[in-house]
């Protein structure tokens, strides 16, 4: 006797999106795989010797992961039991993005190397070795970072005002030497977040005493302040990671879940 219709998209939804049987497993083994090849493959098509060389080759394997990819997607929404909230999910939209670029790229021939957004889906290889306990940790970070974008935000207003004062006040201390680098707001504004960042490209250089006094202190200047964002991002992480257990426990291993737990961290079941 037949099965019935949706027993067979709930067999194939198990194999997709689950990995707690051996076929879902090997599946999303294969999928890992196939993404690792097809990132590889992009970066041996920007080196000339190379992609010459293996041009048919590469060309056959493209072909392949494509028709694999788009199948892989079709079939995600096809056994989805809520395909439109799986299209417009986070991974829904990344795997849409991972899966156009070839044929993108008949239009937009730089569009293909935007194959390198199937990086992005590495992620499940969490839910394949069941590494729940990360995620729990990366919640906790996606948080802290959330509470600290408003200082942030107020920190690099703080940041742009000082680099556009500092790039006006050394504008008026070269602008008027001969042959001077500075030769526009823009350029010494560059030169301000340059050398407070530390990054010091050393393109643009002062050559009077004045300028080269106010450089130092720009340099020092920057590696006072340069911390204070991962100060603040500290700081919400460790209020997180004090987060009080509630009493609650894990409906499969009846391990303690906290507030914040989206994973239970000793059997990866979702709470």
């Amino acid at each position: 006797m037949k099965k019935p219709h949706w027993l067979e998209k709930e067999k194939l939804y198990s194999i997709m999106f689950e990995s707690e049987q051996p076929a879902g497993r090997i599946f999303d083994i294969t999928l890992i795989t196939a993404i690792s090849l097809s990132i590889v493959i992009s970066f041996i098509e920007t080196i000339p010797s190379l992609a010459q060389t293996f041009k048919l080759v590469l060309e056959i394997l493209e072909y392949l992961l494509t028709f694999f990819f788009t199948v892989e997607y079709i079939a995600r929404v096809y056994c989805s039991p809520r395909p439109r909230d799986y299209v417009l999910s986070f991974f829904g939209v990344i795997d849409l993005l991972s899966t156009l670029p070839p044929y993108l790229s008949f239009f937009l021939p730089n569009a293909r190397y935007m194959i390198l957004l199937r990086s992005i889906r590495f992620i499940r290889i969490f839910r394949i070795f069941k590494l729940f306990s990360f995620i729990n940790e990366g919640y906790i970070l996606m948080h802290s970072l959330q509470k600290s974008l408003t200082k942030i935000a107020v920190y690099f207003l703080f940041v742009l005002i000082l680099v556009t004062c500092l790039g006006t006040l050394m504008f008026m201390v070269e602008s008027g030497q001969p042959n001077t680098q500075f030769t526009d707001l823009a350029t010494s504004v560059y030169w301000a977040i340059v050398t407070m960042t530390t990054v010091g490209y050393g393109d643009i250089t002062p050559v009077t005493p004045i300028g080269r006094l106010l450089s130092a202190f720009v340099m020092l200047l920057g590696y006072t302040i340069i911390a204070v964002p991962t100060g603040i991002v500290t700081a919400n992480i460790i209020d997180e990671s004090k987060e009080k257990p509630k009493d609650g426990h894990c409906p499969r291993c009846d391990a303690k879940v906290r507030t914040k737990d989206h994973y239970c961290s000793q059997c990866g079941e979702k709470l």
